[in-house]
């Protein structure tokens, strides 16, 4: 499938997607949005993808905002029916049952760090920055923004940042546990891709659960949610290829049934 904003490569089962505005440091607008919520489809039913990195053109930005010519002149309805279209495209993204990555390879601010923190887990080059600065337009993040960041950093931390707009680097966002990882911008990739490489030798199955029980830690569901998952492992081929390899000391061999 084609992209009019996205750049896309598969190699040994990891789908690279590259938003790629890199003359408006990749900013978020509405043909972006449509084509995430699309391919994020792809991603779900392509059986060849097994993992995904999400990353942006360019060496300045993941993704600097949203395109704020678009907000002009919207009604109240309006903005929330925006921010409810990038909701649901961003819980897409925080409830694949594929491993995706951001690759944050500069600034990631308002939407960009909605993006960023909507991905399973974040990999910052050391030229990244991270922020929330909508209070400067009289705005606040509508994507998940004061969800995640609480979630991800803690309350008090996530307000400081939500009310002072304030952007802080890829060390303090390390520091805070925003990011896993901050590496030089030219090893961001191959970073990127060795952990994903060590996930997609785990059972698939097994590696959606996590996923799934995870972002269920959040609701009055989770420890439920491990419960119920723990057990559908037990009916899995990939528990029982598992279980065997282990005891007879040798590499299991999933096949994410």
């Amino acid at each position: 499938m084609m992209y009019t904003t996205l750049l896309t490569s598969l190699d040994n089962n990891i789908f690279t997607v590259t938003i790629n505005r890199p003359d408006k440091l990749n900013a978020l607008n509405k043909d972006v949005m449509n084509d995430l919520d699309k391919i994020l489809d792809e991603i779900e039913s392509n059986a060849q993808i097994k993992a995904v990195i999400l990353t942006g053109a360019g060496q300045k930005g993941f993704v600097a905002g949203a395109d704020i010519g678009e907000f002009v002149g919207l009604s109240k309805e309006e903005g929330k029916a925006l921010a409810k279209k990038g909701q649901d495209i961003f819980f897409k993204i925080e409830n694949s049952s594929k491993p995706i990555i951001a690759a944050v390879n500069g600034f990631a601010l308002g939407g960009g760090c909605e993006l960023a923190m909507a991905c399973h887990f974040r990999i910052a080059s050391e030229n990244a920055r991270f922020g929330q600065p909508e209070v400067n337009l009289g705005l606040i993040p509508g994507y998940g923004g004061t969800q995640r960041l609480v979630q991800l950093i803690g309350k008090g931390r996530a307000l400081e940042l939500l009310m002072t707009g304030n952007i802080i680097d890829a060390q303090a966002a390390l520091q805070y546990g925003l990011v896993n990882h901050v590496v030089p911008q030219e090893e961001l990739l191959n970073k990127t891709k060795s952990i994903l490489e060590i996930i997609l030798a785990k059972a698939p199955l097994a590696v959606g659960k996590c996923i799934a029980a995870a972002n269920a830690a959040y609701s009055d569901k989770g420890y439920q949610t491990e419960l119920e998952s723990f057990g559908e492992c037990f009916a899995t081929e990939d528990m029982k290829e598992g279980t065997s390899a282990f005891l007879e000391k040798r590499k299991p061999a999933f096949k994410s049934r």
